[in-house]
């Protein structure tokens, strides 16, 4: 499982990127409505900057921002042993932030992360060898920040989300478009949307219904390739 715990599952920056791409585009396809959606991603957030993340509706969420050194990536578990809830008023866990690279200070300040909500943070560069995050000395329990269960989905198999998605959009929403394994692999391997591939996903939609989730997300298609 990955987590802060062992990071040795989560992607690389440039596998990351790709992946939380194919993440929000699977998304936008089944749900047209933005704020039911889970994942998003912004190719256009700042300049060299990009922006992925994940939001469930009932306060957990991770942010990954993309920049020219690598990735910084925060993420809250509202439910956490390490939520900074736990104290009143509410204060982050020790050390959270301790030796955030200079590389990475910016994300601190920055308001969309809503830093003060915070159960763990990682980052890693361009050419790092893998993810790192503080020493901390972290409470007794199996996923203490939550970052376990908010990471999972970051595995890059295409499975984990097929799994995930036919629970929320097939049984919470009751949805029945078709979704397939080979549709969401797909996906996974960014092949350029076609108006074939969106049908195999949700056959509500044409490829000209994506135009502006395609230009925010930066996901290749067959009008225009990445």
């Amino acid at each position: 499982m990955i987590s802060t715990r062992d990071l040795t599952g989560l992607p690389d920056v440039s596998s990351l990127r790709r992946l939380l791409q194919s993440l929000a585009m699977l998304d936008a396809i089944l749900s047209p409505d933005w704020q039911y959606r889970y994942y998003s991603f912004n190719c256009h957030w700042a300049f060299g900057e990009e922006w992925g993340s994940m939001r469930n509706g009932s306060g957990d969420e991770f942010y990954a921002l993309f920049n020219q050194h690598g990735c910084f990536l925060k993420g809250f578990a509202h439910e956490a042993l390490m939520t900074p809830c736990r104290d009143n008023p509410p204060k982050l866990w020790p050390g959270l932030f301790s030796n955030v690279p200079p590389e990475f200070s910016e994300c601190l300040n920055e308001p969309a992360f809503d830093i003060a909500s915070t159960t763990f943070c990682i980052w890693r560069y361009h050419d790092g060898r893998e993810w790192q995050l503080d020493d901390l000395k972290f409470p007794a329990g199996s996923d203490p920040d939550g970052s376990g269960d908010l990471l999972s989905i970051l595995d890059g198999t295409p499975e984990t989300y097929y799994v995930w998605a036919e629970e929320y959009y097939q049984e919470a929403w009751n949805d029945t478009s078709g979704l397939t394994r080979d549709a969401v692999a797909a996906v996974y391997r960014h092949q350029p949307l076609s108006n074939e591939l969106v049908s195999a996903i949700n056959s509500n939609l044409r490829l000209e219904d994506l135009a502006d989730d395609l230009r925010d997300i930066g996901y290749p298609n067959q009008k225009k390739p990445a």
